[in-house]
Formats: structure tokens, C-alpha cells, sequence
């Protein structure tokens, strides 16, 4: 099992639209790459306002695949759709990391 994670750097200008994200963007993405994606989990930034201002991102999607293929192949025919919506939730540029889940 793989690990795609999406995380959105924090910044005192930083915008993030967690509802949008959590609501709209993901189950976009997961039902665009069916099968491909196992599930998904959405994090936030802790603080009492909703974003700690220490963390280094304010927001992190994270895709589980069975394999770098099999998220290719689920992903790549809708990147320019998944890219497309970035800006209907936030400013920041991601920060991707595929890691190999070793623990579950």
C-alpha cells in the first residue's frame, strides 16, 4: 500500500477552504480515480482559530493506493480536472509525497 500526500504549506496569508476540501474536492477525486483509491483522509492544522500558526501546513490530503501504477493509472486521466479545482479551496502551492504505508 502506498501513501499520496498532499500537504498545503502554512503561511500567515494563507487561505485554505477546509469545508470545500473536505466536502467537494476529495470525494471529486476519489470517485474521478474509482477503484484506484482505496479511501482518502483530509487533516487540519490544530489552534483555536482552525490553523496552528507554528505548523509548518495548514492542511493534508492523503490518497491510499495498492501501487505508484495503480495511482497513475486513476490519477493521470484526471489531472488537469483535480488540477483545475485547486483554486476553488486555496492559493497554496502543495507539496506532494508518495510514501509507502508500512504500518496500517
Amino acid at each position: 500500500m502506498i501513501k499520496i500526500s498532499v500537504m498545503y504549506p502554512n503561511s500567515a496569508d494563507a487561505r485554505f477552504d477546509a469545508a470545500y476540501y473536505r466536502d467537494r474536492h476529495m470525494p471529486m477525486v476519489k470517485a474521478l480515480m474509482g477503484d484506484y483509491c482505496k479511501y482518502y483522509t483530509v487533516d487540519q492544522a490544530l489552534a483555536g482559530a482552525g490553523t496552528d500558526a507554528n505548523a509548518p501546513y495548514i492542511a493534508m490530503g492523503h490518497l491510499f493506493c495498492d501501487s505508484v501504477d495503480d495511482f497513475q493509472a486513476g490519477f493521470s486521466p484526471h489531472t488537469t480536472q483535480i488540477m483545475a479545482d485547486i483554486p476553488n479551496y486555496t492559493g497554496q502551492t502543495p507539496v506532494i509525497q508518495i510514501s509507502e504505508v508500512l504500518v496500517g
